[in-house]
């Protein structure tokens, strides 16, 4: 498991690029899974069992990025973001432009702090004030390279291990789902119904694939899989987020308030009575921020009762997030024993 969220973290995919990943969760699932195929959004869709009821349980593969907007005369590139940034955590990294020729690496620029006004300094970066330079001198250059407005970029961060079994890469948020789900097709045996593992597209733009895949699929029960903010690191306080890292997958009630999700109280009881049976840790939650592919899957068709487990992740939407291989197997642990047990 740790290799697979290595592999799946150093990939790269932009929302509505998401093909690297979408070819590896296709071969991956092919090994355990009784159909995959991918929709025309570029979801990929495993079936494993055969009537009702009908699971469908997601983890998205995009990941937030930036799309090549102009390229200067002086060779220096400007770029708009895809998917929500704190913008600050955009400034002086590397960054790799996605080209049809291959990888041009870069890093983002902005206006040296040296020669701000002492105003300037005060005020947070933002994106549409930094640019990428790719070493080129000028605009015929970057075109050589094969750069070309509509570009994908993705940050350059490698995948590393940290102490007490936890890592630190970029999209992890949600490559981390990405790994349950290929994991849970593997592990899953004996279940009543149809179980479809769903990588969606284009979550982090507003939940697009899930949304189209719910609509073809009509499933009787949805499940999103995705990260959660922790409230146990400094400049956050535990009556905002009580989670902790290590301490098991989350079990959401609510989401932004109730502008997304909002859980349906017999699948979460389900899952918490199996967890509670199997002895695998767990933690529950309600929050005021934030969405997951469960917000859209429960208001498809005619409604479908659906809830979101969280894997617990500092930092995210950075290129340093952080999160608990222990987290991880519990949460396929736990999502294993429901579906074998059943829901009722």
């Amino acid at each position: 498991m740790k290799e697979l969220l290595k592999k799946l973290c150093e990939m790269h995919g932009a929302p509505g690029y998401e093909d690297e990943i979408a070819d590896f969760m296709m071969e991956e699932f092919k090994k355990s899974c009784d159909k995959v195929e991918r929709d025309r959004m570029d979801n990929v869709i495993a079936k494993k069992g055969e009537g009702k009821p009908i699971y469908m349980l997601t983890a998205h593969m995009d990941e937030i990025g930036f799309v090549v907007k102009y390229i200067d005369e002086k060779g220096f590139i400007w770029f708009v973001t895809i998917g929500g940034f704190y913008e600050p955590t955009i400034s002086n990294r590397r960054v790799i432009i996605h080209t049809s020729k291959g990888k041009i690496f870069g890093v983002t620029g902005m206006k040296p702090p040296h020669i701000m006004e002492e105003e300037e300094k005060k005020k947070a970066v933002v994106a549409k004030e930094m640019f990428i330079d790719v070493g080129a001198k000028n605009k015929k250059e970057v075109i050589n390279l094969g750069i070309k407005i509509g570009d994908p970029i993705t940050f350059d961060q490698k995948y590393e291990f940290l102490h007490d079994n936890k890592v630190t890469a970029k999209a992890i948020d949600d490559r981390a789902g990405c790994v349950v789900l290929i994991e849970l097709m593997k592990r899953l045996k004996k279940f009543k119904g149809t179980v479809y593992a769903v990588a969606t597209v284009q979550e982090e733009v507003g939940l697009k694939g899930a949304q189209v895949a719910a609509f073809k699929l009509k499933p009787d029960i949805g499940i999103a899989i995705d990260v959660c903010i922790p409230g146990d690191h400094p400049g956050i306080e535990e009556k905002h987020s009580p989670i902790k890292l290590g301490g098991g997958p989350i079990i959401e009630y609510i989401e932004a308030s109730g502008k997304g999700l909002i859980a349906d109280p017999k699948i979460n009881k389900w899952l918490e009575e199996t967890a509670n049976k199997y002895k695998i840790p767990f933690q529950t939650y309600v929050g005021s921020a934030g969405m997951t592919d469960a917000a859209i899957i429960y208001i498809s068709q005619e409604g479908v009762p659906s809830t979101s487990i969280g894997i617990p992740a500092r930092y995210i939407h950075s290129p340093v997030e952080v999160a608990s291989l222990d987290d991880i197997e519990n949460t396929i642990k736990l999502l294993v024993a429901a579906l074998e047990e059943g829901y009722v």
